[in-house]
């Protein structure tokens, strides 16, 4: 009788258990698939807003989306690569030939620049170096040098205005202090960050965790000058 009983008591709830313990697992697939969907929408919110408002950060664009279509949780944002291949994919779709155009442009005017700047080891980076750059991007060169006030000068002797202000970078874990000058050259808008000369052989990131900038130097931008034209 006991085992019967047993049999009876257990059974039910044997399969209550079960039932209940298949709907636990399926919760967590259900939540990765809506977070999923999630960060798709939000990496294309992301891009348009990149490609249309003229917004640089990707970091900015992510929480703008994310406002935007009322995600709250965190962990639905987007990577900067899931953005960025969003933002080739509209910028190909929308602003085909408008894109390449200025693309081309960019990268010449910036190639200009870094000759004009060779004493002050110059590379390209960002939005014009990765084919990424939108209606309103600056061109972003880096510079490393510890000559600070002979850059200066260079700009001054040339009557070019400029505009100072700091940013924080890393050097692997080291936080590094950059100085960034904000010049417009042949009506083009550069964003020069200015590091000193003993970080070009580093590894520069924007975040400790966060990934390389990737940057190239004159050999480089003039190979990437010649295969766009």
């Amino acid at each position: 009788m006991s085992v019967n009983c047993s049999c009876r008591v257990h059974g039910p709830r044997g399969v209550r258990f079960g039932l209940h313990s298949r709907r636990t697992r399926r919760m967590p697939r259900e939540n990765r698939l809506k977070h999923s969907q999630m960060r798709a929408r939000i990496a294309a919110a992301a891009a348009r807003i990149m490609a249309e408002d003229g917004v640089e950060d990707l970091a900015s664009a992510k929480r703008k989306a994310a406002r935007q279509l009322g995600a709250s949780d965190t962990q639905s944002l987007p990577t900067n690569d899931e953005v960025e291949s969003e933002l080739l994919a509209y910028l190909s779709l929308y602003q085909g030939d408008e894109q390449r155009e200025r693309l081309q442009a960019l990268r010449y005017a910036a190639l200009a620049a870094m000759r004009g700047l060779a004493a002050f080891n110059p590379y390209l980076s960002g939005p014009v170096l990765k084919g990424t750059a939108s209606r309103y991007a600056d061109v972003d060169l880096q510079l490393f040098t510890d000559d600070r006030k002979g850059l200066e000068l260079f700009f001054l002797n040339r009557g070019i205005p400029y505009e100072l202000s700091e940013l924080r970078h890393y050097c692997g874990d080291e936080p590094r202090d950059v100085q960034v000058l904000r010049v417009e050259w042949d009506g083009i808008p550069f964003t020069l960050a200015v590091y000193a000369a003993r970080d070009e052989r580093s590894s520069l990131k924007a975040t400790p965790g966060g990934r390389q900038i990737e940057r190239a130097g004159i050999n480089s931008v003039t190979s990437l000058v010649e295969n766009d034209a």
